[in-house]
């Protein structure tokens, strides 16, 4: 049945800020009943809300702490504890270490400290972090973006998502995704810095990614301002074989084997 089925519902992808019916970084993954938030960038919260409520979702998770990837956790936070929202519990959040003091540090406005562990349970990651929610197995692993940043594997009933979150290519985000059925990656830079450290994929990276870890298909998300979604699936494609997507806001996939990696379900 379809909603046994893996699935990747795209909340958001601009970068570094939200665009007209585009939030920044955000994905609802669901597996049966199982549902996590990943990445909680600005505005999608607000998309999360057509396909779950807040105190439906299981957990979040949340690949480093720039604001493209994590705003939203803040609203998240008064909706959780001061709105008409009614969590059994706090929600499990699992993000890069510091979490919970960087959004304490924000949220507080007088000599209390602002108690974020109310609204959420704070697992920090580490490279390697495994975790089991409900029907889905997520597996971090730290990458190279020049902050504490993750890509981690998702996984449920032989099925598996990898998502890059933001990082340079590098051999963890490889190893993560070897052999997964979709790479979920993102193409932030249209070329690779002349000087200085690489933090992002550019599209060809991407591709190379994706071949290199032997990926059933490929979709680019996070595509930067300089770039066009079909520049970027276009250029990715030069150096993957297999299908290659880009992550348009709304779509949904539904992934696994026999389905050539992944189909779309709507949207896009």
């Amino acid at each position: 049945m379809v909603s046994d089925l893996l699935r990747l519902t795209v909340l958001g992808c601009a970068t570094p800020y939200a665009s007209v019916d585009n939030p920044c970084s955000g994905y609802l993954v669901s597996s049966g009943e199982t549902r996590v938030w990943v990445d909680a960038g600005s505005g999608t919260l607000a998309e999360l809300q057509r396909h779950v409520r807040l105190d439906e979702v299981d957990a979040i998770w949340i690949s480093h702490l720039h604001a493209d990837h994590s705003a939203d956790l803040l609203t998240a936070y008064y909706a959780a504890l001061f709105a008409d929202v009614q969590l059994a519990a706090p929600i499990p959040l699992f993000g890069p270490p510091g979490i919970a003091d960087r959004l304490a540090h924000f949220l507080t406005n007088t000599s209390t400290r602002s108690p974020v562990e109310s609204a959420f349970t704070v697992h920090e990651l580490y490279d390697g972090h495994q975790t089991h929610v409900g029907a889905i197995t997520l597996t971090s692993r730290a990458v190279e973006h020049g902050i504490p940043a993750f890509a981690v594997r998702i996984e449920a009933e032989g099925r598996s998502l990898v998502y890059s979150g933001d990082t340079a290519p590098c051999a963890n985000l490889t190893q993560l995704a070897n052999g997964c059925d979709v790479l979920l990656c993102e193409a932030e830079s249209a070329q690779a810095p002349a000087e200085g450290v690489q933090v992002h994929h550019t599209p060809e990276d991407t591709g190379d990614t994706a071949d290199a870890a032997r990926a059933g298909r490929l979709i680019v998300t996070h595509v930067g301002r300089f770039l066009t979604p079909q520049q970027a699936v276009a250029r990715a494609s030069t150096r993957f074989n297999g299908p290659v997507d880009h992550a348009a806001p709304g779509a949904t996939f539904s992934i696994g084997p026999g389905l050539s990696g992944c189909s779309v379900l709507d949207g896009g």
